[in-house]
């Protein structure tokens, strides 16, 4: 028999540690090559770790949240030849045969009884006071609920914590609402939806609130950047590149629409559906969860009135569309409804001035109110 250790490879592009975030296998599982064993996430990507041998499972290192660095044992397997691994049961409730004999016959489950003795042990005055305090319940009333759960904070969560966490102690934000009139777009979009061709996605806002960025993002290239605050460089960018925040199983994601100034509403909102697939049913690649230059997020019908969303770190800006909704506005001399929705905005208040950023919002307000501009050059 010979013994295999399963180390944690060196996954390249400078990654040093990995978390691990789920495991396939356990002591005394025969795994054969190629099958998965682990699997880790790193600050780039989660990636499945597979067995390079046929063998048995003796013993697995770490547990689930647990980092792990470079070359570290994740896995001992016997090669050639077949083990049963032995397992330890779990630890019984301490208690003398007597205690145990009585809280079988009053049908008491020792592991609801706090045991006083000496090393936790179960005294029959503590089985007493338990059979006590459940004679004082009311049999009607309702029992009473207990415990606490602990939840380790790992993988995609962890990691949207620790983003969440550096955007908001790195950068001074500020938030700018706006409300917009989308009355007019509104009909656009409904009257396009019913005049689309089999086989195109079906336009929500969102393609339209995109467009708008392209078309005012050039006057304000500042907005369009990331911040490096290490170096105090700030990177401007010709190409428009949108994250669209996703709400996912696993977390918030957020996948990119590269040069969106190159599309058009249809194929805008293709791109978009097929992003949001990827995302949602976890086969987005890498380079399609990275490089946005500002970032959309909105939780639709669920949006609210205002929010204050965090900048995509190293972004300078981030806007949030909230619920569309009909709101009765004074029009010369009469009240209308008319379709509304507030704009919530964010900015990195070291790049960009309110100023600059209330005349930003403004223009993308204007664009918006009279969609026609949208597509005018």
């Amino acid at each position: 028999m010979g013994l295999y250790q399963f180390r944690l490879p060196d996954i390249g592009e400078g990654v040093a540690e990995a978390e691990i975030t789920g495991w396939h296998v356990k002591p005394g599982d025969a795994v054969r090559e190629d099958q998965n064993l682990v699997d880790v996430m790193t600050d780039k990507a989660t990636v499945d770790m597979t067995s390079p041998v046929d063998g048995t499972v003796l013993a697995i290192h770490g547990a689930v949240g647990e980092m792990k660095a470079v070359g570290t044992v994740l896995v001992e397997i016997e090669v050639e030849g077949a083990r049963v691994a032995v397992r330890e049961a779990a630890p019984a409730p301490l208690a003398a045969p007597a205690t145990r004999h009585r809280a079988r016959e009053l049908g008491v489950a020792l592991e609801s009884v706090a045991g006083t003795g000496p090393g936790g042990r179960i005294t029959p005055e503590d089985l007493e006071a338990q059979i006590a305090r459940l004679d004082r319940h009311d049999d009607n009333a309702p029992a009473p609920i207990e415990g606490i759960t602990e939840i380790p904070i790992t993988g995609m969560r962890r990691k949207i914590a620790e983003r969440m966490q550096e955007a908001h102690q790195r950068i001074p934000h500020f938030t700018y609402v706006e409300e917009c009139d989308l009355t007019e777009l509104e009909a656009l979009r409904v009257d396009l939806n019913a005049q689309r061709k089999e086989g195109d996605a079906k336009l929500t806002l969102l393609p339209f609130f995109i467009r708008a960025l392209v078309r005012a993002l050039p006057d304000f290239p500042q907005i369009n950047a990331h911040y490096d605050d290490e170096r105090g460089v700030l990177r401007q960018y010709a190409g428009v590149h949108v994250g669209i925040a996703v709400q996912t199983k696993a977390g918030l994601m957020v996948p990119v629409i590269r040069h969106a100034e190159a599309l058009n509403i249809r194929a805008c909102a293709d791109e978009l559906a097929r992003l949001g697939k990827t995302a949602r049913d976890g086969t987005a690649r890498r380079e399609e969860l990275s490089g946005s230059t500002i970032t959309i997020t909105s939780l639709g019908a669920l949006g609210g009135m205002a929010t204050t969303p965090i900048i995509n770190h190293p972004e300078v800006a981030i806007i949030g569309p909230n619920k569309l909704v009909d709101r009765p506005m004074v029009q010369g001399q009469f009240v209308t409804l008319r379709k509304m929705i507030n704009l919530s905005s964010s900015f990195d208040h070291r790049i960009v001035d309110g100023h600059d950023a209330a005349l930003f919002i403004q223009r993308v307000k204007r664009l918006l109110e009279h969609p026609a501009l949208l597509f005018m050059d």
